[in-house]
């Protein structure tokens, strides 16, 4: 689409130097996306504590298995307990 707009030219040579742009569009273009972006990440965590995320089987509705391992929480080994030893006795 074609758009005549009066844009600051201390403002638009700023953005093209810091996003290295060749062209005034590609700055423009660059700005239009930068908005839309942020608009869809407003989006996203307007849903925050609305989507439950699981990760273990029992929360997949395929009843596959999942395929993402976690790894095994770390156990704490007991040894036996040591047996009670009688005295030494001297050798005969």
């Amino acid at each position: 689409m074609r758009t005549n707009i009066e844009i600051d030219d201390g403002l638009m040579a700023e953005a093209m130097k810091a996003g290295e742009f060749r062209t005034k569009r590609e700055a423009v273009e660059a700005g239009l996306r930068l908005i839309k972006r942020q608009a869809d990440y407003r989006k996203i965590l307007k849903l925050k504590g609305k989507i439950q995320w699981g990760w273990g089987d029992e929360d997949r509705l395929d009843g596959q298995p999942n395929m993402i391992q976690t790894p095994a929480a770390p156990t704490r080994t007991t040894l036996p307990a040591a047996k009670k030893r009688a005295p030494a006795r001297g050798r005969r």
